[in-house]
């Protein structure tokens, strides 16, 4: 028994790092669209949309606009894809649990990349499945990842930012892909190479993740993957609520008391089980989705979403024009920004640590630990805003050296975005709907984000190429973001108020 408790706490940190690593180079690859696309451009994808045309002077010239907004739809699509998919993956994580999550996500990812492995500038088209494949895997890959932090207690939420950060950063997957084209490595077999480490997943999936889900607060005794005995647990579909003593041969998943309860979100790790009280009654998940505070979060989300996506899918074009079509300075400033995005792992602790300074430190008189982590998070959520407007002045002002600050304060935002995201709707709702509000609160911020072709064939058209008029008024809708940190730090004030 002594060598089982030891192994389980090599095996969390064991599941803890592979997960990382797993985000890392694999869960969000869409996210460096900048980079391959400029690889796909080589290669002559959507090549035959390039037209000879004269400029005002009389010169022949090409003009590949057409190529461009092909490209830009790829990625809306596929970005769309990566957050719209999360509402029924949600629902598919909570009710069927990891396992079968991890599978479907192993499968799509490996057919996104075969799908590009075996494309070629004839089967241009393979692009639309194959990219939103790879956002689909990817983001099923971190929603199963995510509840690790439920593993290490009072640290959650800045292990649920890491992961969020390691997403981010594996947008730089893209301009490793990138360098090894430009060294002779053919794109074929970068890809291949992707689609052979669904392998390794599945090994992960079996070894190192629970059937079920990892609950929250973690009860005494909990096991998950390989273990060295037998334990009493509950179904996936009982989990957190009032359940029935599985036999021994139910796999892993939360020790129960005698009469099968398990304590509700409040409980402390390591609480014991109270064999009197019954399960706490959490709010309805209509109840969370009507809320204030879920519609003020996905404002938060989704206008800062939508700057973002259409900074990161029209930052190629964007470059052409201010380098004047050099194609050597494109490259240079490409790779600026995606060796920026590897950064976003080192940023997203930062966020995590805003969250739970409070940890450990006593709470006021009548204050509980939700409304100490909902008063907490206000710093999180105001930074975030203010991150966002900055990145958005920067992008907007036409100076091609001042977007070296811009990708800056572009990977930092979206370590900040994503995981406060993630970390706000463990804090504000019950965990029992994690996955479905994250799924519903990504969806609808997806709809959101489909204003990013609009804008682009906008600036392409009627604007004669010139973003800057779209990117004021994105700038100016990024205030918005400010009304959610300002409505729950009323919320907090009045609380306190009522308390005392």
């Amino acid at each position: 028994m002594l060598a089982c408790e030891g192994t389980s706490g090599v095996r969390r940190w064991f599941t803890l790092a592979t997960g990382l690593v797993e985000c890392l180079c694999f869960a969000g690859a869409l996210f460096g669209w900048a980079s391959i696309v400029f690889v796909l451009k080589t290669e002559g994808y959507f090549s035959s949309l390039c037209v000879n045309t004269t400029d005002v002077n009389g010169t022949q010239v090409i003009d590949c606009s057409g190529q461009d907004e092909q490209f830009s739809l790829v990625f809306t699509i596929a970005s769309f894809m990566n957050n719209f998919s999360t509402l029924p993956n949600g629902f598919l994580f909570d009710h069927f649990g990891t396992t079968v999550a991890r599978l479907i996500g192993i499968l799509l990812y490996t057919l996104g990349s075969l799908f590009v492995a075996f494309s070629s500038s004839a089967l241009s088209i393979l692009l639309f499945p194959a990219l939103s494949f790879i956002a689909v895997g990817g983001i099923l890959l971190l929603i199963t990842n995510m509840q690790v932090g439920n593993l290490f207690g009072s640290y959650r939420s800045t292990i649920i930012t890491v992961y969020n950060g390691a997403f981010d950063s594996s947008s730089a997957i893209f301009l490793v892909i990138k360098v090894l084209v430009e060294s002779g490595v053919s794109l074929r077999a970068c890809f291949l190479f992707m689609s052979a480490c669904g392998v390794l997943h599945l090994l992960r999936t079996f070894l190192l993740m629970p059937r079920s889900r990892i609950p929250y607060p973690l009860p005494d005794g909990y096991t998950y993957g390989v273990t060295c005995g037998k334990t009493k647990t509950i179904s996936p579909e009982l989990e957190g609520d009032k359940a029935h003593v599985q036999g021994d041969n139910a796999g892993e998943g939360t020790p129960l008391d005698t009469n099968g309860h398990v304590q509700g979100d409040n409980a402390g790790e390591g609480t014991p089980l109270d064999t009197n009280s019954p399960p706490k009654k959490e709010r309805s998940f209509r109840e969370c989705v009507l809320s204030m505070f879920f519609l003020w979060h996905l404002v938060w989300l989704s206008v800062m979403q939508l700057r973002h996506l259409l900074f990161i899918g029209t930052l190629n074009p964007m470059l052409q024009r201010l380098t004047m079509g050099d194609t050597l300075q494109v490259s240079q400033y490409l790779n600026a920004f995606a060796a920026t995005q590897l950064c976003g792992v080192f940023c997203a602790p930062w966020n995590g640590l805003i969250f739970d300074r409070h940890k450990g430190k006593p709470r006021a008189a009548g204050e509980s630990e939700r409304e100490a982590d909902l008063r907490a998070s206000v710093l999180s959520l105001f930074l975030t805003a203010l991150q966002c407007v900055l990145f958005s002045l920067c992008a907007t002002i036409p100076l091609l050296p001042l977007q070296y600050l811009t990708f800056i304060l572009q990977v930092l935002n979206r370590s900040f975005l994503y995981g406060g995201n993630a970390a706000f709707l463990c804090i504000a709702f019950p965990s029992c709907h994690f996955g479905k509000l994250y799924g519903l609160v990504m969806a609808l911020s997806a709809v959101v984000s489909l204003l990013q072709y609009p804008c682009f064939a906008l600036v392409n058209g009627t604007l004669g190429g010139d973003p800057l008029y779209v990117n004021v008024a994105l700038t100016l809708l990024s205030l918005l973001a400010f009304i959610h940190p300002i409505s729950v730090y009323l919320h907090c004030r009045r609380t306190k108020v009522n308390v005392s």
